[in-house]
Order: C-alpha cells, then sequence, then structure tokens
C-alpha cells in the first residue's frame, strides 16, 4: 500500500526519482498513465495488469467504458525504474500534468500520484470542505 506525501523535483531530463518508501513496491516495472484532476497515475505493472483485466471484462458496447480505455492506455508509458529509482516521465505526460520542476508525488493505496506541487496545493486547498463531507458516502458504515 503507498501511502505518504513526498515533494522530490524533476530533474533537466524529465526524470523523477521515486520516493525511497516506494522503490521496492515499484523496482518490477511501473506504468505512468493519464489520471484524474490533471496528475499522474504511476502503478506497479501487477496493478495495471488487474485494472487492464477488468477494463477487458466491460463490454465494448459500454461507451463511457470505450472512452476511458482509450485515454488510459493510450496515453500510457511502461518502464523499469534505473538503480537510483529514477523513472522518465514523457513529455506528453509531463505538458498534460502541467509538471515544473517541484512535484508532490503523494501515495494514494494501489497507486501513485504525480502533482505539479502549485496544482496539488490548490487542490487541497480546494477540496478540503469536499472532504470533511464526503466521509458516509465513501466508507460503508463510516470510520
Amino acid at each position: 500500500m503507498f501511502l505518504g506525501t513526498h515533494t522530490p523535483r524533476l530533474d533537466e531530463k524529465g526524470r523523477l526519482i521515486l520516493p525511497a518508501k516506494f522503490r521496492d513496491e515499484l523496482a518490477g516495472g511501473v506504468v505512468i498513465t493519464k489520471g484524474q484532476e490533471r496528475c499522474l497515475y504511476v502503478f506497479p505493472t501487477s496493478e495495471f495488469g488487474r485494472i487492464a483485466a477488468q477494463l477487458r471484462e466491460t463490454p465494448m458496447t459500454h461507451k463511457a467504458a470505450r472512452a476511458y480505455s482509450r485515454v488510459f492506455f493510450a496515453s500510457a508509458h511502461d518502464e523499469v525504474p534505473d538503480k537510483q529509482g529514477r523513472v522518465t516521465i514523457p513529455g506528453h505526460l509531463r505538458e498534460y500534468a502541467g509538471l515544473g520542476r517541484d512535484l508532490v508525488v503523494i501515495g494514494a493505496s494501489t497507486r501513485v500520484e504525480i502533482w505539479d506541487k502549485q496544482a496539488w496545493e490548490t487542490y487541497l486547498a480546494e477540496s478540503e470542505d469536499e472532504f470533511a463531507d464526503i466521509e458516509e458516502g465513501v466508507l460503508p458504515g463510516g470510520l
């Protein structure tokens, strides 16, 4: 499970050093793709395969599933982190997420998310009130 908030920097070659506490689980390979709210999702290869299998189960006649699958898979980039735990974020994904040099990398349970630092701070500020109000519908039975 991925947890926590980290603040690495993107180097001049578009590489990110993965947080040390995530490296072991991601060492075998990652898939980076577009996420919601203009962030990037980083999945261990095995988790990406599980999600892909779920999407394959959705009928091709389901319009929203087709649209989601197209964006999700077409934007995906796979690679194995190097010995320093670095991965390259392709230009099209850096552009999509508006990534500058300063990043925020968060653990989001079964995935890691990469955010531009300013975008993350804006997201948090705008969603704080929503967070306080959504517990009942998201967590069956509450906390």
